[in-house]
């Protein structure tokens, strides 16, 4: 399974061997990850949850690494530090608050987003890449997993 994570991935992270201690998990996770890429979220919207998310469940692993893909995705400093902020982009806005609220946002925070033009598929599909963080940093976090990458900014 690692060999087909590295081929789908490109590179083997130490996350993905932490993963592989339950074959079921990181299958299941690789496919939620691959299926997720086919919502409507751009790369730089997925990044903007990954981001925001991992701010919120402290996770400097995943933050390091969103923070790579983040950049090699022409996002900015500046762009990565509002992501993990969660306070200008209404998807970062959103992902946090559900990351701190447990799911538990409020009507307030769905017509917010409503607002600022996010559709109910996107709203959904936040949701979807909000779990697929909140597995990698409660993962991280737990298993102290070394982090193989310079910090994040």
């Amino acid at each position: 399974m690692l060999e087909a994570v590295k081929s789908n991935f490109g590179v083997l992270l130490n996350v993905f061997k932490t993963m592989a201690h339950s074959p079921a998990l990181l299958s299941g996770y690789v496919e939620f990850y691959l299926a997720m890429e086919k919502s409507s979220l751009s790369p730089k919207e997925r990044e903007t949850v990954s981001l925001a998310v991992s701010e919120v469940n402290g996770c400097a692993y995943c933050m390091s690494v969103h923070n790579m893909m983040a950049t090699k995705g022409g996002m900015t400093p500046e762009d990565i530090r509002a992501a993990r902020d969660g306070k200008l982009d209404p998807i970062a806005v959103l992902a946090r608050q559900i990351a701190l609220t447990r799911g538990q946002v409020t009507d307030e925070d769905l017509a917010t987003a409503r607002a600022a033009g996010l559709t109910d598929a996107k709203i959904v599909e936040v949701i979807g890449d909000v779990a697929l963080m909140t597995v990698t940093n409660l993962l991280n976090n737990v298993a102290k997993t070394t982090l193989e990458l310079p910090p994040a900014l």
